[in-house]
């Protein structure tokens, strides 16, 4: 028997490939005994450089320590050996007095697809498995090949997604038009990075994303763009001025006509910067925008006294208005 870090299942068992569980479990077993990465590479019939890259995973975790360039458990410093060296006796393996959690970690690099032997044999012995391609190729709406299900079941197996989270997935694909494996699997990878494993972070992820979809349809239609996909400025200024600062079409429409009085054309971040200066002072409809200009109009030089700031001016040379190359594209 051989001791292992709690944090190894707590923390990454979902997130390590099998080459990165299989080197570190070899090191554990052997701690105290000198090795080089080639006696891992032949007993794990693996290519040395993949045992190294396994190995550099679980230094970026915090599990394993680089100590004077050496490869090897516990006290044993020969400078023969490869560079890194693990530690059983460090904190991270101590039971107590342990400090923070490092920040949940994807391996280096995706692994290799199982092949079509093991995809089957996994689905054989799992119900929940065979349950999800089933289902799965209801929600396409066609038979999936057998890379298409190595596919679906990495995001299980190594990326941690539950079944039921990868078919929410699918149906989300399919319902914004990209029903492709590869918009699928860039997506499930994402949504690994941000820990979305329960049907409940899921649903919120959904919402958040139906939310900018509305957004952006609201903004196309209200300012008369050609519908299309926007650009991820144009997506999160939507969401900026719909979810967050709650303006009506019609003060988004007012907003996009003095952009294009002033500059002649739409303008992403000048159109953001009118509506950022009526959210700041609680302009919320078209009658106090409106009373705005004209208060702004009325208070000239010539009047009682010099304004703060002209609108009709403010709203040609925004400081806002970040043009140089960006904007210029938009």
């Amino acid at each position: 028997m051989f001791a292992v870090p709690s944090s190894v299942v707590d923390q990454h068992i979902k997130l390590a490939g099998s080459a990165q569980l299989k080197v570190l479990l070899w090191v554990l077993r052997h701690a105290g005994e000198p090795f080089q990465t080639e006696d891992i590479a032949s007993a794990l019939s693996m290519h040395p450089a993949d045992v190294t890259d396994a190995m550099q995973y679980w230094v970026e975790t915090g599990l394993i320590l680089s100590k004077e360039k050496t490869l090897l458990p516990g006290e044993y410093t020969e400078p023969s050996a490869p560079p890194l060296s693990i530690d059983p006796k460090a904190e991270s393996f101590s039971n107590g007095n342990i400090a923070e959690p490092p920040k949940r970690l994807r391996p280096l690099s995706r692994s290799q697809k199982p092949d079509n032997t093991h995809v089957a044999k996994r689905i054989g012995e799992e119900p929940d498995l065979a349950s999800m391609v089933q289902e799965a190729q209801m929600i396409l709406g066609k038979t999936i090949s057998n890379g298409d299900c190595a596919t679906l079941l990495m995001l299980h197996d190594n990326d941690g997604l539950p079944v039921d989270v990868i078919l929410m997935l699918l149906q989300y694909a399919v319902s914004i038009g990209k029903p492709s494996m590869k918009y699928i699997e860039k997506v499930g990878i994402s949504w690994a990075e941000e820990e979305i494993d329960s049907h409940e972070k899921a649903e919120q992820k959904l919402r958040m994303l139906s939310e900018k979809q509305n957004a952006w349809r609201l903004v196309e239609t209200t300012i008369g763009i050609d519908h299309r996909s926007p650009s991820s400025k144009e997506a999160e200024a939507a969401d900026r001025w719909v979810n967050q600062w709650n303006f009506s079409g019609a003060m988004i429409r007012l907003a996009y006509e003095r952009c294009v009085d002033a500059k002649g054309k739409y303008i992403v971040g000048y159109t953001d910067s009118i509506l950022k200066r009526w959210h700041q002072e609680g302009v919320q409809t078209i009658e106090q925008a409106h009373a705005e200009k004209r208060t702004a109009k009325q208070d000239r030089p010539e009047e009682r006294y010099s304004p703060s700031y002209n609108i009709d001016e403010y709203e040609r040379t925004s400081i806002f208005d970040d043009l140089p190359s960006r904007e210029k594209e938009q």
